[in-house]
């Protein structure tokens, strides 16, 4: 399955910016005034010497408490592993400092599955002088311990309990504590169901899963399971809704082609019968027998040039023949 990990980490910080600083940069958190806060476009940077584009993925304009001026918080998701992602992060630093001329908040969140350890610094200079020494805040997912979350209210670390780090035979206690933290937050449906996606998307149970995760719900407070089990049946509901909704469009598109399809033949035999007074048996079994809309368009198209009758038959016969190559 691929999954828009940009997409997804961008909806969930642009939908839940404060408490995602809150859960996981405190100190910044309580600096930044979250009254002024605007989401700026996708920067997007050319590497001459590279050939390659770089886009900046998000990118916040907002205030510090009690100083005047803007400031730029700049945070980038990285999915995969990548050589020398400490110079990137700076060379970004470098390009929208050059365009914003403000102070600026580098963020990494490292999403990938890999422990490691990424550095958060980059350096350049000698040994006689330190030159440049440049350090962002990084967010190493697989590196936090999921149980410390699951008592905050914090939508942000409900979601990225997905991306945490556990063990695979923890992957249903995960899901029951998200659910948990979940009827906890009271949010609106369209945001839990953000949130519900997003876990879903990195922490999907199996059926066997799901059963033992049914078993646990039976063994929590009788109150807090119900309401579990009403928000889980929710989205069930809804998915059904909306899979029969692409059903009823994908027959109706279906039927729109058909009528197309049947549409063309009529008009490919009528023409036959008005431009040369005949209609022969053959062509008319050849061009019944033809379902495919781009051919019949084809035929259509051409058969204006044609004179005679055997010309119109080369016309017909020559697009079949030509299909079936």
């Amino acid at each position: 399955m691929n999954i828009d990990h940009d997409r997804l980490f961008k909806e969930l910080i642009e939908t839940f910016f404060a408490e995602f600083m809150q859960a996981f940069f405190p100190r910044a958190y309580e600096a930044i005034d979250f009254t002024h806060v605007r989401f700026l476009q996708q920067e997007v940077f050319t590497d001459v010497t590279a050939g390659e584009k770089h886009e900046v993925d998000i990118l916040v304009e907002t205030r510090l408490k009690g100083e005047e001026g803007l400031i730029m918080v700049h945070i980038e998701p990285q999915s995969y592993v990548q050589k020398e992602f400490n110079e990137r992060m700076f060379i970004y630093f470098s390009r929208l400092y050059e365009q914003y001329r403000c102070k600026i908040l580098p963020i990494a969140i490292f999403t990938y599955d890999q422990v490691r350890d990424e550095p958060d610094t980059f350096t350049s200079g000698f040994t006689f002088l330190d030159v440049l020494r440049f350090r962002f805040y990084k967010l190493e997912l697989k590196k936090l311990p999921w149980r410390e979350y699951i008592h905050s209210n914090n939508p942000v670390a409900a979601a990225l309990l997905s991306k945490m780090g556990f063990k695979d035979e923890e992957r249903v206690q995960v899901k029951l504590e998200f659910l948990r933290m979940l009827t906890r937050l009271k949010l609106d449906p369209a945001r839990m169901e953000m949130l519900a996606g997003f876990f879903e998307s990195y922490l999907k149970l199996s059926q066997e899963e799901e059963e033992r995760l049914n078993c646990e719900l039976g063994r929590i407070d009788k109150k807090e399971a119900e309401t579990i089990m009403q928000i889980t049946t929710s989205w069930h509901e809804k998915g059904r809704m909306e899979g029969r909704m692409e059903g009823r469009m994908e027959g109706r598109m279906e039927g729109l082609k058909e009528g197309r399809i049947e549409a063309q033949k009529e008009t490919i035999l009528k023409y036959l019968s008005r431009r040369f007074g005949e209609q022969p048996a053959d062509l008319e079994e050849k061009v019944q027998k033809i379902s495919d809309l781009q051919i019949l368009d084809r035929i259509l198209d051409e058969l204006f040039t044609a004179g005679t009758i055997e010309e119109a038959r080369a016309v017909i016969l020559g697009k079949i023949a030509g299909d079936l190559q």
